[in-house]
């Protein structure tokens, strides 16, 4: 696409729990936007994206940056970590997970948070689906496997943006679990898939 890739090295929880990687991933955006002369970019044209814990953090970015005044073209979700509460629900059905389980979901939520899954929590951008007001925020392209732990708070984020008047493209895979495209590069499904993504964000690079 011709585009211009920066990946925040962001800290890693537990050693550095919320909100250090939030922080880092949107002191990475502003540094992009300070310097899009020099980098030779269009400010006006930016995108966010992460796949999993990076899909969550991706989420975030994009709410703050509506809160502060940026404006994105595209938030790519991949089989985003979005609810804590997840958790809570899987345990209490006694959820069977494939590649990302119910237990390490369980650890990762608790070292980033710095408390258990479910408790409460208000601090802004910790949790993205938390948020009650989703209107505004960046159009948002989101995938997941429907087989996939974080299938369902993925379509619920999804559903809610529409609710909220934000256009939102989902796309569920099925029989998908989560990390397939690692598993299976080449498979035609995963072929098609990154083509889509690829034409969703070229689309919204686009000088208007």
């Amino acid at each position: 696409m011709g585009a211009l890739v920066v990946v925040p090295d962001y800290r890693l929880a537990p050693e550095h729990p919320c909100p250090a990687a939030v922080d880092d991933c949107y002191a990475a955006l502003e540094w992009l936007l300070t310097h899009a002369e020099e980098l030779g970019i269009d400010p006006r044209r930016v995108v966010v994206g992460g796949e999993s814990a990076g899909g969550g953090l991706a989420a975030a970015v994009a709410q703050r940056a509506h809160d502060t005044g940026i404006d994105l073209r595209l938030q790519v979700l991949i089989a985003p970590m979005l609810d804590d509460r997840t958790v809570v629900r899987a345990e209490t059905e006694g959820r069977v997970s494939v590649a990302w389980t119910v237990p390490s979901n369980r650890f990762a939520w608790t070292s980033y948070l710095g408390h258990a899954p479910g408790e409460h929590e208000e601090r802004p951008y910790a949790v993205p689906a938390r948020r009650t007001d989703l209107s505004g925020l960046a159009p948002a392209w989101i995938s997941v496997g429907e087989i996939d732990l974080f299938h369902q708070e993925s379509v619920d984020y999804a559903r809610r943006l529409g609710e909220a008047g934000v256009e939102c493209e989902l796309t569920t895979i099925p029989g998908a679990h989560h990390a397939f495209e690692l598993v299976a590069p080449e498979h035609p499904v995963v072929r098609e898939l990154r083509q889509a993504r690829v034409a969703a964000m070229r689309e919204a690079l686009r000088d208007a």
